[in-house]
């Protein structure tokens, strides 16, 4: 395990928290597992509900001098900043923050404390055995789902690594650790410069660090992405040298055109393109693979995996059409949405252009869609996940502030065990108005619809 930036003991109590155990450490942050209790010292800008249980990261202050406490200040604010603005079920959350107000344990007295959801380990300690983990495509596709709705809202990660991929109890994938994260102004923003060279790409590595910090691109999460694709899929880094130093020399000439990748034989034909052009030379030539992008290849090359858990033993329903000649309408649409995912032509949002798909068959798979026309037609806003108010998620449905949907679509995956859709008038999933179940297409209510969940029945 790292050595800890900030030591803190067992049974140490701050903010009605009680700290149990270590889990890790980065550079600058200690983070513990710990329960809530309703007691100790500590004071909090504001508490929602709170879990059971949860995970600290204790940002030291302590003895620093005052150069070291404005950047020690500086990454715990990006991170708060971007968890208190971002909701998104790839990034971990963010419950409330603390400031540890203990005089007595000065090492301690004014550190920044973030509780965060709890974690069941961090992706690297499935990479720590022998082989590439079984689940790996589907983890990765969670990964890049992650990277797209960060790009989406105008931020960059800038350091995404096994160690900041965190699997859930579900099996379920979120990003965490955004003290290096920036926002986006315009095409750059400026990171505090202290990513881990295995994933920093080539143009950074000899980058000029300013007052501001070093400017970077998203192309530098696709970079990263592309690195740790071929470590999930392979067990080894693309890049050759037994130290992170050789690794980084090696990018370098590689960079330079002086030597070539080293893939992996391993590596799967579909992968071994994606992963090419996520480590093109250049961020100029990387530029043009978007996370975006990057995404649809990477779930059509893991076959289209879903990232909730699927059961194979569940046929899939026929939808029930809302009227009569619907039937054969939806056969088609069924078809066509097939063919479209297959193409990785997976949109979160929008309307088409008109020579792409039409009616209910827009809905990608996966998808529970809702449609500001009847029959499938108008505007369309879709979900793959829970969305507990569609007017604050990283996907937000516009036209559903002014009007309500008039008809909608379960499009999820076969033989999902989460695969009926409940919607509701309110935020949070108040007032239930209706169900969808697996394929279902159907006429609505002019009703207002502020959010929804997945469930295995409703």
């Amino acid at each position: 395990m790292n050595s800890f930036p900030l030591t803190v003991p067992t049974g140490y109590e701050v903010g009605g928290w009680t700290v149990e155990r270590p889990l890790g450490a980065g550079a600058f942050g200690s983070v513990y597992a710990a329960r809530h209790t309703g007691t100790g010292t500590g004071t909090s800008d504001g508490r929602g509900d709170l879990p059971a249980r949860a995970a600290l990261k204790f940002l030291p202050t302590g003895t620093h001098t005052p150069r070291q406490l404005r950047h020690l200040r500086d990454l715990a604010d990006r991170e708060v900043d971007l968890l208190r603005r971002l909701r998104s079920p790839r990034l971990i959350r963010l419950y409330e923050t603390l400031t540890v107000d203990d005089p007595a344990h000065p090492e301690l007295d004014g550190a920044t404390v973030l509780v965060l959801e709890e974690a069941e380990r961090p992706l690297q300690s499935l990479l720590s055995g022998a082989g590439a983990p079984p689940a790996g495509p589907a983890l990765l596709v969670q990964i890049c789902e992650g990277l797209q709705q960060l790009h989406t809202a105008g931020w960059v990660h800038g350091d995404l690594k096994p160690g900041n991929v965190l699997l859930m109890k579900d099996g379920s994938v979120r990003l965490g650790d955004f003290s290096t994260a920036s926002e986006l102004e315009g095409t750059h923003a400026y990171a505090a410069g202290f990513a881990t060279p295995d994933y920093t790409p080539p143009e950074l590595l000899w980058s000029e660090v300013g007052d501001r910090g070093a400017r970077i691109r998203p192309s530098a999460d696709v970079w990263a992405f592309g690195i740790l694709a071929h470590t999930v899929l392979t067990g080894a880094s693309p890049l050759p040298g037994g130290t992170p130093s050789a690794r980084r020399d090696a990018a370098l000439r590689y960079a330079r055109g002086e030597e070539e990748l080293r893939l992996s034989p391993e590596l799967p034909d579909v992968w071994r393109e994606l992963v090419t052009d996520c480590l093109s030379r250049t961020h100029e030539e990387r530029a043009a693979h978007d996370a975006a992008s990057v995404l649809r290849r990477a779930r059509r090359a893991a076959a289209d995996r879903p990232p909730r858990l699927r059961r194979r033993d569940r046929p899939r329903r026929p939808r029930r059409p809302s009227g009569a000649g619907l039937t054969t309408r939806l056969a088609t649409a069924a078809a066509a949405a097939l063919v479209v995912a297959a193409l990785g032509l997976v949109m979160l949002r929008d309307a088409p252009s008109a020579e792409a798909a039409q009616g209910y068959e827009r809905c990608p798979i996966g998808h529970a869609c809702f449609f500001s026309e009847r029959d499938g037609q108008g505007e369309m806003c879709g979900w793959y996940d829970d969305e507990e108010d569609w007017q604050k998620g990283i996907i937000v449905c516009d036209w559903g502030r002014d009007s309500a949907p008039r008809s909608a679509v379960n499009n999820g995956y076969q033989g999902d065990p989460l695969d009926d859709v409940q919607y509701y008038r309110g935020a949070a999933y108040e007032e239930p108005l209706g169900c969808l179940q697996s394929n279902e297409a159907r006429n609505l209510s002019p009703v207002a619809v502020r959010s929804l969940k997945w469930l295995p029945d409703c």
